[in-house]
């Protein structure tokens, strides 16, 4: 996709984040920006200040983990604006009670929550929007948030779920390729990015509350809010997803620090070998040099 001036973008988990990163590049490059969020007062605050810069843009209150509701986002995008040319399905969430268990011992309301955003919330943007993508026919772009966790070892709600977005995004691009269609794939896996995303629990469902089930220790949770606070931007994430749309790249990953532990991971499973470690002291000496993880 090279033109974007007057075309429409889609953006779930808009309102902060690497989401509004996106909102915002989309917006310079004169885009219709369509943002879309759970949180109703940061998406009116995100939307308040796109727009007192000019910017054509509107937010729609959206829970991404309810087809009807991406249903009713595509309907009011379309009323507002016409065709749909980017999608970013980029609402993610991070359930911090799941974090110091095994597996076998999280919650079935932390799997439910995870991985109902982040892998149903995609899935459902898919099945929403690619038949309208298709029927319109112009030249159109679909970007799915995953993670340097599902190219890394790991499990819990959140790895699953990420491996889950790239596989799920391999399928798209390869269905899309075989239909002829004028729409490419991209799927994100960032490392550490300065958001929010581990203080999610603001916005679990009353319905899924863990009862009596422990968050992550404070000092566990400060510990990854720090590691967060030291990585990318949401605007370096956004300008390098605008590039990879241009170059109708699918797999997107900003944090080239991390690719010696994609490798080990490939390496260890082609080696029939054991399961291979992140060494996050390693990463924290890397951040001190100064490269950004």
């Amino acid at each position: 996709m090279k033109d974007f001036q007057g075309k429409t973008a889609v953006i779930t988990g808009g309102a902060s984040g690497i989401g509004r990163g996106l909102a915002d590049r989309f917006a310079e490059a004169r885009m219709n920006v369509v943002l879309a969020d759970i949180e109703e007062q940061a998406l009116g605050r995100a939307v308040k200040e796109m727009q007192d810069l000019q910017h054509s843009v509107i937010g729609v209150v959206t829970d991404t983990m309810r087809k009807e509701s991406i249903t009713e986002l595509l309907e009011k995008t379309i009323s507002q604006f016409g065709n749909v040319h980017i999608l970013c399905n980029n609402a993610g969430i991070a359930a911090m009670s799941a974090s110091p268990k095994g597996v076998w011992e999280v919650p079935d309301r932390d799997w439910e929550w995870t991985m109902g955003v982040n892998f149903y919330g995609v899935l459902y943007g898919l099945q929403v929007f690619v038949p309208h993508m298709l029927e319109h026919g112009e030249a159109s772009h679909i970007v799915n948030t995953a993670s340097l966790a599902g190219l890394t070892s790991g499990g819990g709600p959140y790895g699953v779920s990420k491996h889950g977005v790239l596989a799920l995004t391999e399928g798209l691009a390869s269905d899309l390729r075989a239909d002829k269609a004028n729409i490419g794939a991209s799927v994100l896996c960032p490392g550490f990015v300065d958001t929010n995303i581990f203080d999610a629990e603001r916005n679990r469902p009353n319905e899924l509350t863990s009862d009596g089930t422990p968050t992550a220790p404070g000092e566990s949770r400060e510990r990854i809010r720090n590691m967060l606070k030291a990585g990318k931007q949401p605007r370096e994430i956004a300008d390098i997803v605008f590039q990879s749309i241009e170059e109708d790249r699918l797999y997107v990953l900003p944090h080239p620090a991390w690719d010696d532990y994609v490798r080990a991971r490939v390496d260890a499973v082609l080696a029939r070998g054991s399961l291979p470690s992140v060494d996050l002291a390693a990463m924290m000496q890397r951040r001190d040099d100064g490269e950004k993880y």
